[in-house]
């Protein structure tokens, strides 16, 4: 790969860790892209070649095990490019550096992959009447799970009157986690976001409908990248502009995705991002009496006696057991899905050998 190659991929955030697994397939004369918008298995890259529209191969396809098997947004892919036609074949998708998921909606237990290999979450939050702290909490642990950094960005703040007192609710639960208040529609506060937006580094925005991503994306881009729609009477709340996933190229030299709103945020797979969400209930529950502490009716129970003094809230302590809940369940589901697509992948082995033995 050459100098000028490599300068081009770097400003869509390649890195030394990407060229060391995409090193094998550079060998066999394969180039990569990035993607940077998904429409029904269809593919926009961005790469050495321009912008191109990719497809998987058969191969690909028939490997995958599931939804997370695909390309998705963000995602570096190895490519055979059709530069004249500006299309391309997508071969496979290289090591994720983080990924950002939640269980898809329906009924079935399926990874859904928002974006990928982003360094650092904006979970953006409105100041208006949809401010909403235990939704906040489910984004915190899926954002703690992905890998990338979390930074909560509080928007409409020119729709909120009483800041302080909405400040202290999110830095309650938001341990560690830095906040930036925002108006994007006043141009207020997004000088606080620019050390997040420098070249080659990747901002994932995440929200639920209406929280103001798409001004936000308008602000910091100079341009209006993205349609924004007025706010709804009655509830304060804007209406869902984004329909897609999208990378932006952005005139810092960052990338930033933009995301639909999420009426939906069901967890998935979050160990590591749950004890990142709840560190402070966790921290505290080291100090039980009983290593295997409930935090029920246990003597000796620290989160109890936090609860009682009001060191802790009792809302956030419901949360937390509701989500725990929410995980176990799902990591049961998730456990009969596996042992189930084990079983068939071992039926589909049999049967490509019994195709292949010879007759007599």
């Amino acid at each position: 790969m050459n100098q000028q190659v490599q300068q081009t991929l770097q400003t869509l955030g390649w890195n030394e860790a990407f060229a060391n697994h995409f090193a094998p397939y550079a060998e066999q004369g394969y180039s990569v892209g990035r993607i940077t918008l998904e429409h029904k298995r269809i593919y926009r890259l961005l790469g050495e070649h321009g912008e191109l529209l990719g497809e998987v191969t058969g191969k690909l396809r028939y490997e995958a095990t599931g939804r997370e098997d695909y390309p998705a947004v963000g995602d570096w892919v190895v490519i055979s490019p059709r530069a004249e036609e500006k299309k391309a074949t997508i071969h496979a998708v290289l090591p994720r550096k983080s990924k950002f998921s939640r269980k898809a909606a329906g009924d079935n237990v399926e990874e859904q992959i928002v974006a990928a290999n982003v360094d650092t979450v904006f979970l953006v939050n409105a100041l208006n009447n949809d401010f909403n702290i235990r939704r906040m909490e489910r984004y915190l642990i899926l954002a703690w799970e992905s890998g990338a950094s979390p930074v909560i960005v509080l928007s409409k703040a020119d729709l909120c009157d009483d800041l302080d007192a909405r400040m202290r609710e999110v830095e309650s639960i938001a341990i560690g986690v830095p906040v930036h208040v925002v108006s994007a529609e006043q141009g207020e506060g997004l000088e606080e976001l620019a050390p997040y937006l420098s070249e080659g580094k990747t901002i994932a925005l995440m929200g639920s409908s209406g929280v103001g991503k798409s001004t936000l994306i308008n602000k910091l881009s100079g341009t209006d990248m993205q349609k924004v729609s007025e706010v709804r009477e009655g509830d304060d709340r804007g209406r869902h502009t984004t329909t897609h996933r999208e990378l932006f190229l952005l005139p810092s030299g960052g990338l930033m995705i933009d995301t639909p709103g999420m009426r939906e945020l069901q967890l998935w797979e979050a160990d590591e991002g749950f004890r990142g969400a709840f560190d402070d209930i966790e921290t505290l529950g080291q100090s039980c009496r009983f290593g295997d502490c409930q935090h029920m009716r246990e003597p000796g129970c620290a989160v109890r006696e936090a609860i009682e003094d009001g060191s802790l809230e009792k809302a956030r302590f419901d949360s937390y057991l509701k989500l725990q809940r929410e995980l176990a369940h799902l990591a049961r589901k998730e456990d009969a899905r596996l042992q189930a697509a084990e079983k068939d992948k071992w039926k589909k082995i049999n049967v490509q050998m019994r195709q292949r033995k010879p007759k007599r």
